[in-house]
């Protein structure tokens, strides 16, 4: 469904008051290659800084990539401009790392859900629009109700519900989830990720779920890359992952995950990187 070749996304160093010289670049992306099938979560992992934020929005050309390209469903995303990419990207949607800050604090849930519908003329009138926006706040376990409130009348599993029915408003057929759990407490966790489930098998949604937990990757994701310094390290199914890892940075990755039982915990190596 979506493919990378050789993206990059390289950030330009500044230097100077007046010139404002480029004097290096920071290398975010650099050269990535994957393939996210139709209808599979595919899990990216790896600790802060790698890069795997940045891989995101450059699928999404939120940000822009400086070289590669970007195939979606056959399309080069990468070549496209101004209504062309507008009507691509209703197909493709972004879940949020925090949910208070995605969301305007000025503006109502409904008025929240309905701008992106608007935007891409999906709003058919008053009736028609309401009755979606309360099946798609059942479909994320709010009631309808909660058109009338604002962010801040929520808790934060509820701010990401939302944010989740925002993106499901325009139909799209791939959603990047960036970190849709880590701003979230662990008891809501496994209830919003099940929720991301579910709606994958209710709506054929196919999921790039970007991750530094990889116990939250592992329960969602049917394979895994895991990203270091800009380029993908290792890439296998989940459960070859987790039980023979390759490369030492997934190893060390994995030996920083805490094991619920102080015996084995005590007793396991845990890698270091230098």
């Amino acid at each position: 469904m979506v493919t990378l070749e050789g993206l990059e996304v390289h950030f330009p160093i500044k230097r100077g008051l007046v010139l404002d010289r480029t004097v290096g670049h920071v290398y975010a992306v650099d050269g990535v290659d994957l393939t996210v099938r139709r209808g599979e979560t595919y899990g990216l992992v790896g600790e802060s800084g790698c890069g795997k934020t940045t891989l995101g929005r450059g699928l999404l050309r939120l940000v822009e990539p400086t070289g590669g390209r970007i195939v979606f469903d056959g399309v080069d995303l990468s070549s496209l401009k101004g209504e062309a990419l507008r009507k691509m990207r209703r197909r493709m949607q972004m879940v949020f790392q925090d949910p208070l800050s995605s969301l305007d604090p000025r503006q109502s849930v409904e008025s929240i859900l309905v701008e992106g519908m608007r935007a891409h003329g999906l709003d058919k009138g008053r009736a028609s629009t309401g009755a979606r926006l309360r099946d798609l706040l059942d479909a994320v376990g709010l009631p309808a109700s909660s058109l009338r409130k604002y962010p801040h009348e929520f808790s934060g599993g509820q701010r990401q519900r939302i944010g989740i029915a925002r993106a499901l408003t325009v139909e799209p057929e791939l959603i990047v989830a960036d970190e849709p759990v880590s701003a979230l407490d662990v008891s809501v966790q496994a209830q919003v990720l099940n929720l991301l489930e579910d709606l994958q098998h209710e709506f054929g949604l196919t999921y790039l779920v970007i991750a530094h937990d990889l116990a939250v990757v592992r329960h969602i994701s049917d394979r895994i890359g895991v990203m270091y310094l800009g380029s993908i390290a290792e890439e296998a199914d989940s459960g070859d992952l987790y039980t023979e890892p390759l490369h030492p940075y997934t190893k060390a990755l994995l030996s920083a995950v805490p094991v619920p039982d102080p015996e084995v915990e005590d007793s396991r190596e845990q890698i270091l990187l230098a």
